[in-house]
Parts: C-alpha cells; sequence; structure tokens
C-alpha cells in the first residue's frame, strides 16, 4: 500500500515537468478509482521545502528583474505565454505542497487539491504546447519565483496558505485573464484565448477550494473570514493589491461585496500613494 504523503511529496521533488504532470494526474485517477489502497498515515516529520522540484530553466530572478518585452514581437508573444506556463507549473507544486503539508484534514480536502494539482498539470500541459509553435520552449524566458516563497513563508499555517494563495495570488489571475485575452485578440492568437477560457473556468473553481478550506478553518477557530483574510495580508507582507476587478468571477469563487468593496479600497489606496511618491520625485 503506497502512503499518499509520501507520494504528493516525491510528485514536488520530481524536476522534470512531463514526469511531474504525467505522475500528478496518474495519482489523481488513483485517488478517484475505489481499487486502489492508498495509506493516508501521517508522515513523522514533514519537511521544509525551501524550493520545489524544476528544470534547471527557467532562470529565476526577483520580479522586478523579469525582462519586458514588446508584443509585436514573436519573442515577445512567446514571453506571454512563457509566464502562464510558469505560473502553471508552480500551481502544480504549490498544490501537491498543500497535500503534503497538511496532514490532519477531511479527506474531501486532498480530493480537492490533487483535482487541482491535476487540471494545473494540464494548463502547463497545453501552453508548453502552444510555445512549441511559436518555437519556444518552457525554460527559454527568466522569470520569478513569488508563488512557491509565499509558500514557503506559509508553510506552518494552513490557514494562511490558503488564504494567501488561492485567495489572494491566484485570485489575480480571475482579474488578469480577460486583460491577457484582449492582448492575445490584438496578435489574433485564437488557441491561447481558448487555452485561458479553460484555465479561467477551472482558476474560479481552485479559488472556489481556497475559499471553502479557508472559511472551514476560521469557523473550526472561532474566526471572523474577512477580518482574518485582511489582517493575514498585512501580517505576511502580500504583494500590493492592483486592479482590475473582476468582482463577477470572484463572487462566484466565494469573494462577499465587503471583501472586494474593502480590496478596491485598497488598489485606489495604493494607486494614490503611487501617484504622490512619483509627483514628489519629479518635483525634486
Amino acid at each position: 500500500m503506497f502512503n499518499f504523503f509520501n507520494l504528493c511529496l516525491n510528485l514536488i521533488q520530481e524536476k522534470d515537468p512531463a514526469q511531474k504532470c504525467l505522475r500528478t494526474k496518474e495519482l489523481y485517477a488513483q485517488l478517484n478509482n475505489v481499487a486502489e489502497q492508498l495509506s493516508f498515515e501521517p508522515s513523522l516529520s514533514v519537511q521544509s521545502i525551501s524550493d520545489a522540484g524544476r528544470p534547471g530553466r527557467p532562470q529565476l530572478v526577483p520580479p522586478l528583474e523579469v525582462p519586458k518585452r514588446s508584443m509585436a514581437t514573436v519573442a515577445g508573444h512567446a514571453s506571454l505565454i512563457h509566464a502562464l506556463a510558469h505560473i502553471e507549473f508552480n500551481a502544480i507544486n504549490l498544490a501537491l505542497d498543500a497535500c503534503y503539508r497538511f496532514q490532519n484534514m477531511p479527506s474531501d480536502y486532498y480530493h480537492d487539491w490533487l483535482q487541482v494539482a491535476a487540471e494545473e498539470a494540464y494548463h502547463f500541459e497545453l501552453l508548453d504546447n502552444h510555445l512549441a509553435t511559436l518555437g519556444y520552449r518552457y525554460g527559454d524566458f527568466a522569470a520569478h519565483n513569488g508563488l512557491w516563497e509565499m509558500a514557503h513563508k506559509t508553510e506552518n499555517s494552513l490557514l494562511a496558505r490558503m488564504g494567501m494563495i488561492p485567495r489572494l495570488l491566484e485570485a489575480r489571475g480571475i482579474d488578469a485573464i480577460p486583460v491577457m485575452q484582449t492582448k492575445l485578440e490584438q496578435l489574433r492568437d485564437s488557441n491561447a484565448i481558448k487555452i485561458l477560457d479553460i484555465i479561467h473556468q477551472d482558476e474560479i473553481k481552485h479559488v472556489s477550494y481556497g475559499d471553502k478550506w479557508f472559511k472551514y478553518l476560521c469557523q473550526l477557530n472561532n474566526l471572523d473570514a474577512e477580518t482574518t483574510y485582511f489582517s493575514l495580508m498585512q501580517q505576511f507582507n502580500a504583494p500590493k493589491i492592483r486592479g482590475n476587478f473582476n468582482r463577477a468571477d470572484r463572487k462566484k469563487a466565494g469573494f462577499s461585496d465587503s471583501e472586494l468593496d474593502h480590496l478596491i479600497a485598497l488598489t485606489k489606496d495604493n494607486h494614490e500613494k503611487k501617484s504622490s511618491a512619483h509627483h514628489s520625485n519629479t518635483n525634486k
């Protein structure tokens, strides 16, 4: 009998993207097959993972050092697809780590997050194959490691993990995908637009899983979900909130109107601070 948590750890450590995707989808099929026997015996110790398994490339750089390229060039077009593929590759590891690291949750929790891992693997494959049609492959452009860095920061708290990864960082994808599709329309890349349609619908569901388990933990600990969410953003020095908000789809994922109003107020506050700083610098 195979131990589910050990299998998840092995998958996190797998460096080859094709193998990581294939074996993640296989484990999800195994989890859903009643004839397959998996043990959920907790590990004696859960490893801290400073970085998940990944190929030697892409080169990882700080977010502000990722080169910006003109969308008018094939390289710029490919770099956008590559950035999306990199997010999806990271998301496989994040979902697997949610399964491996937090070993005392109800069985539905593991079904949810392994489903997420399998779907992120599928998304990565779609984008990686599309990247090949543009003459590039995953690893050809520099990328940043912000998603995994937040995963590492929240490794000791499932409440923080659910709040800061799906409900904060991944929720930004719900806002960003329609904007990216507009760019891709200008490039007449109908295949990428179709891929992003698939990713967008799945992303709403993935964020809703984060919402579900975040609120489950808040209820378990007699915490107010909204207050807790915003205090976690401060505690973990979350990246600054930016618009535009896809309010309708965020609501489908579980966000309340009052939360969205609060997020929009933070966005305006950040924008005003940035404008003020810019005027101050130009007046010097």
